[in-house]
């Protein structure tokens, strides 16, 4: 297995990258790769329309080249996997989306998924996503809490936020299992999948799962 899996946010915003590092803890194994999450400092504070999403990926690609030689994969750690399919032509090794990784997994946990999106626009842009990967069927809904990437370190707002949206994806929309549509909510899983009572997937814990087991099996 090759050393170290690098987890990119391509937002700017340190306390989001401090979130998904903090997920990574369970996965930090004796033995196992090394997990690094960097922040990309070109990037806008949260990633919270198409263009932000498009604004990252020429720095994104350009770093995950920059490091080929010293990592053995990648994860895009935004729900929106800007310039997913472009980075994988710039490295031989692993390069995974969360927002793919997170689709995937869900799809495991139950029948029908429900997203915990930060704004409107993020629906819109997450509905594009599941119709271009053909699992629209498997698709309960996608809600907003109504805060940016910024507000997430509001610890209470946002937990309650979250909370009454996904009991409203499982209550009226049918979702058994639900995804948190942002990086920076990493650490807010535990309580809202008690809250709620669904799993609840983690989408940068979920990439960088899938990325350990393709470089344990080569």
């Amino acid at each position: 297995m090759r050393e170290s899996i690098v987890v990119i946010n391509p937002n700017s915003t340190e306390a989001c990258t401090d979130a998904i590092d903090t997920a990574m803890q369970p996965l930090r194994l004796d033995g196992g790769p090394a997990i690094e999450c960097v922040t990309m400092n070109e990037g806008p504070p949260g990633i919270e329309s198409q263009h932000d999403s498009d604004s990252i990926i020429l720095p994104l690609c350009d770093y995950i080249r920059a490091r080929d030689n010293d990592a053995g994969a990648f994860v895009i750690a935004c729900f929106s996997d800007p310039g997913l399919h472009a980075a994988r032509e710039r490295t031989d090794h692993p390069v995974l989306g969360i927002a793919e990784s997170a689709y995937l997994t869900a799809m495991t946990k139950g029948e029908k998924f429900g997203v915990i999106s930060i704004l409107e626009p993020s629906v819109k842009r997450h509905g594009r996503y599941v119709r271009q990967m053909g699992i629209e069927a498997r698709s309960a809904g996608d809600r907003a809490i109504g805060l940016g990437v910024v507000e997430l370190a509001q610890e209470d707002k946002v937990l309650d936020r979250m909370i009454e949206t996904g009991k409203a994806l499982r209550d009226e929309d049918g979702a058994d299992v639900l995804i948190l549509g942002c990086a920076g909510m990493a650490r807010y899983r535990n309580q809202v999948s008690d809250a709620v009572g669904l799993p609840v997937v983690e989408p940068s814990q979920s990439a960088v799962a899938m990325a350990m087991g393709q470089l344990r099996c080569g």
